[in-house]
């Protein structure tokens, strides 16, 4: 049993339903994790894209050898906070062993169990291995049940949305664990990404450090449209590092055709793509609940127009 196992995977729809045979789960944002344990010995964490994350997180390794049974193969997610919402900014601290990744805690969601002491139980429908996992487990942090609703998906998708929750996944209650991707899993996105522009920032407030918000566009044309300013999901390193590299692309007027009202506003050339998750456009084109997800690499500025979704 020892080694990485390809996890199953869900499939994005746009339809919202309940039903009977479903039972509906809170999407995590974080790190997709399958945990392996054989015979007793060290339990490993592996990724979907095939690594070994137990040096990343030992609290996690700790705890499933001690909460957990001498063999198991369990699927789950990593995840760390910021309030009640997860945080991918302060998880990349610990993926990327940045400064002050020690301080930032983190929850195993384990949400699935494939074998168990010696016993293959992928085969077996969903809702007896959930069963079976939250027996398998003495569950405390950091780890913690993927709890689960019935029937009820569209009224659990509302109840995601005014807690903020990524999304939700839904399962079929009588699929077996097949790996890759199928269509006995199912995302409802509660939030909406797509890629924008920083076009300047304002100064931080308090004992925040940085910078406060990101003032942020896209391209419309040879337009760059304002939508919006960001200021949450900044870790402090994020919040630091981000701030230099605004400094060198200050400018001294704004780059956005429309009017920013916003006060103590440093203008930046248009060139730092950032992704941002948010809620929904409002009638006046700006973001509603926008949330900073990370930077952008692999995408030119100048590609970054409204996505129509």
């Amino acid at each position: 049993m020892t080694g990485w196992l390809p996890p199953m995977l869900a499939t994005r729809t746009d339809r919202r339903f309940s039903d009977e045979n479903w039972v509906f789960e809170r999407k995590l944002g974080g790190v997709r994790v399958v945990s392996v344990r054989d015979d007793g010995g060290q339990p490993q964490l592996w990724s979907r894209e095939r690594r070994r994350l137990d040096h990343l997180f030992p609290e996690v390794v700790h705890a499933l050898a001690e909460l957990g049974g001498r063999q198991f193969v369990a699927d789950g997610a990593i995840v760390a906070f910021d309030g009640r919402a997860t945080s991918p900014s302060r998880l990349r601290t610990r993926l990327h062993r940045d400064a002050g990744a020690a301080g930032v805690a983190v929850h195993y969601y384990l949400f699935d169990l494939l074998t168990l002491d010696g016993a293959e139980v992928a085969g077996r429908p969903l809702r007896q291995r959930k069963a079976l996992l939250r027996n398998a487990f003495h569950f405390r942090d950091p780890l913690r049940f993927s709890e689960h609703r019935d029937h009820h998906g569209e009224a659990y998708f509302r109840h995601a949305r005014e807690q903020g929750w990524d999304g939700l996944v839904a399962k079929r209650a009588d699929s077996p664990y097949r790996r890759g991707r199928a269509a006995d899993w199912l995302t409802f996105d509660c939030v909406r990404r797509q890629h924008f522009v920083v076009g300047g920032f304002t100064e931080p407030q308090g004992s925040r450090e940085g910078f406060g918000a990101l003032l942020v566009g896209y391209h419309d044309g040879s337009r760059l449209r304002y939508a919006g300013k960001v200021g949450t999901g900044f870790d402090r390193a994020m919040l630091q590092g981000l701030r230099g590299r605004l400094e060198d692309l200050r400018r001294p007027e704004s780059p956005f055709a429309d009017e920013v009202t916003e006060e103590t506003v440093h203008w930046v050339w248009p060139e730092l793509v950032v992704r941002v998750g948010f809620a929904e456009w409002t009638r006046v084109g700006r973001l509603r609940h926008p949330r900073f997800n990370g930077i952008c690499t692999d995408k030119p500025a100048a590609e970054v127009t409204r996505e129509v979704k």
